[in-house]
């Protein structure tokens, strides 16, 4: 999950100054949205399998904010309306900048703890097997 919240942050940042081509639909800032979790006792997810480890992977969806336009009076722009306005998708920099570095500092977190794990496990595996 922290990998699409960076790669979204990353996609609406990108397209922050992007402006809508007439007749084309205009950018609007994605969202990653979390799905509750499954609920399932500590004896199905030890001899649930495959199915157990879905369970435990967290569930969410993309989906578009709706977030009204940035409007940027430029008369010499080419788009601009006749008001000389410009429309630029509604993304705030710096909130999405905050969402990509709180989604990597998760990511860096749950890869320092999966390393710990492993290391934990073949510390019991050599100890084990001294025995």
């Amino acid at each position: 999950m922290e990998r699409t919240r960076v790669e979204v942050a990353a996609l609406n940042l990108a397209n922050a100054n992007t402006t809508a081509v007439a007749g084309q639909a205009a950018f609007r800032p994605l969202r990653v949205v979390a799905l509750p979790a499954q609920q399932a006792s500590f004896a199905a997810l030890m001899l649930g399998g495959d199915h157990a480890a879905s369970m435990l992977r967290p569930d969410f969806r993309v989906e578009s904010a709706v977030v009204a336009p940035r409007l940027i009076h430029e008369p010499g722009h080419p788009l601009a309306d006749e008001r000389g306005f410009v429309s630029y998708p509604g993304v705030d920099t710096a909130t999405e900048m905050m969402s990509l570095m709180s989604a990597s500092r998760a990511y860096e977190a749950n890869v320092a703890a999966l390393n710990t794990v492993r290391s934990m496990a073949l510390k019991a595996l050599e100890i084990g097997s001294n025995s």
